[in-house]
């Protein structure tokens, strides 16, 4: 079928060496399954290495790791298991035959492959917005960088990408950034937030008090100007309604400008084998096995929707790997009656979308606005959760018991104020 590219042959492929790959990619091996991971970066790991500060791993190591600890942790484990895996292996395409008949096509330095397997595990991890993107015009300059090019410019190479600093988006990444620049000595002018509440953690917030860095609501980066580089940046407050007010621009100086706008899950070789997409995580439909749409193709970490900790892509890289066994040893998952989850009053986005109620799960979920003093209930079994305070930025993540879920025909899943 494949004549002029040698074919290998595997239980299970896994997409991608972050967190959630390397997770499934280990948990798979374990389960007994024929394995073999492609990454395209020339080292595993995805965004960790590069990720330098500390908060990972309270979870799923039950201790505090840097990046790279966490990431070198999983890679270990991937040795000592045997697991086969390929880096700078770029993936060109998925190719669905049957249920149980996959190709995966790849090239790497030493040429093309195709790979036959029973199962993939798509855990590819997730894209930065850039500039265009949300509406920042105005010259083509040096000096206009996403978070991540600016991280690994800094925590990899050890380049100093700017002196005088205005970031976008006050989510973690654009937090830890204006802590990074600070702390390398740069001047950070200011982060620019459009909605009219942080986006990141209250730990990461801190830092803009701690640095006295002037943080920005209700106010976005419209345009940028310079000769050869960024020398200005123009700001405009919005409304509550996100639209812009007229006459209250102004001018920021900077030789730098930081592009934090939000992650969004990198999905194309999915949609492109028909997997259906769920428009507000952007990220697949998916049941409770983490198995999207297509039979046999699975999918974890933030190609499934943007998580806020590492260690829920490690648990969902996990489950993921136990989906793809049960789906090989079985022919597939099986017919059942799924229960539907749905989302309530305040609830933007949710997964899995599906349930079996065989199982207990874990429902992940992010509010659309921030509120205090509420309660998260599932009418349909009755169930109520109090919670102090929720956040867009903060996922939120419940068990379900799968006598719950059976007990239901669908569940609706709300926050609402106590």
């Amino acid at each position: 079928m494949f004549p002029r590219i040698p074919m290998l042959n595997y239980d299970v492929v896994v997409i991608g060496g972050g967190p959630a790959g390397m997770a499934a990619a280990v948990r798979a091996k374990e389960l007994g399954l024929k394995v073999l991971l492609l990454d395209e970066n020339d080292h595993l790991g995805g965004i960790l290495p590069q990720c330098i500060h500390p908060g990972f791993g309270l979870h799923y190591f039950r201790e505090e790791l840097t990046g790279p600890e966490f990431a070198a942790r999983l890679a270990r484990k991937m040795v000592e298991l045997g697991v086969e895996y390929k880096t700078a292996a770029r993936v060109l395409e998925i190719k669905n035959y049957s249920d149980l008949e996959k190709v995966v096509v790849f090239t790497s330095p030493s040429g093309a492959y195709g790979v036959w397997a029973r199962a993939v595990i798509y855990a590819a991890g997730a894209r930065e917005r850039h500039a265009f993107e949300i509406g920042i015009v105005g010259d083509r300059v040096s000096g206009v960088y996403t978070a991540g090019e600016a991280q690994t410019l800094m925590d990899i190479y050890g380049i100093m990408p700017g002196r005088e600093v205005v970031i976008v988006g006050s989510g973690d990444v654009g937090l830890i950034m204006a802590r990074r620049f600070a702390l390398e000595g740069a001047k950070v002018k200011a982060v620019i937030e459009l909605m009219p509440y942080p986006g990141g953690l209250a730990r990461n917030v801190i830092i803009l008090r701690d640095f006295d860095i002037p943080l920005y609501l209700s106010h976005k980066v419209v345009e940028v100007r310079g000769r050869g580089r960024v020398e200005r940046v123009k700001v405009v407050k919005v409304d509550e309604n996100l639209n812009e007010i007229p006459g209250s621009e102004f001018w920021i100086e900077a030789d730098t400008l930081i592009i934090s706008a939000g992650l969004v899950p990198n999905v194309k070789k999915l949609t492109a084998i028909g997997v259906e997409i769920d428009p507000s995580t952007g990220g697949p439909v998916v049941n409770d096995r983490l198995e999207t749409s297509v039979p046999g193709i699975f999918v974890a970490g933030n190609a499934l929707l943007i998580n806020d900790l590492v260690d829920y892509v490690a648990e969902q890289g996990e489950l993921a790997a136990e989906g793809a066994r049960e789906f090989i040893e079985n022919g597939g998952i099986g017919s059942r009656k799924w229960v539907k989850v749905e989302k309530g009053e305040n609830v933007r986005l949710l997964a899995p979308h599906y349930l079996s109620g065989d199982r207990d799960v874990y429902l992940y979920l992010r509010v659309a606005r921030p509120m205090e003093d509420v309660e998260l209930r599932i009418p349909e079994i009755g169930k109520k959760m109090k919670l102090p305070v929720v956040k867009p930025a903060e996922m939120l993540r419940v068990k379900l018991k799968a006598e719950e879920i059976r007990k239901a025909e669908k569940l609706t899943v709300e926050v609402v104020r106590v």
